[in-house]
């Protein structure tokens, strides 16, 4: 079966190993949605939901800037988006090409869908 893009994911890396993330993650967790923003806003939510202070949520959302931004493939991997655009055009899933012109190419979750 031929690898594809499933949906948008931020990799929060705490240095914790934990169980049931993606195969070639070994510390931290993911959070995946339909777009990164849906990530950012789980993880608030989350945060919220367990009283743990905004200032710590926020902190920690600041630590996964955009190179911690990425995509899960239906193999359970996560990939960079410059590995995900690769992926993406290889299966035909590009709808919207917003950022293939930059060096290397990115993928974003609006080319998806």
């Amino acid at each position: 079966m031929k690898e594809f893009i499933l949906c948008a994911a931020i990799h929060f890396n705490d240095g914790i190993k934990r169980d049931n993330q993606a195969i070639n993650i070994e510390s931290g967790f993911i959070i995946t949605g339909r777009r990164h923003h849906d990530c950012y806003a789980a993880i608030q939510a989350i945060g919220e939901a367990l009283g743990i202070s905004d200032a710590i949520v926020k902190t920690t959302i600041n630590k996964a800037d955009r190179d911690h931004q990425g995509f899960i493939t239906s193999t359970n991997r996560y990939v960079n988006r410059s590995e995900a655009m690769q992926i993406a055009k290889s299966n035909n899933q590009i709808f919207h090409n917003m950022h293939d012109g930059e060096i290397g190419g990115i993928l974003i979750s609006e080319d998806l869908y």
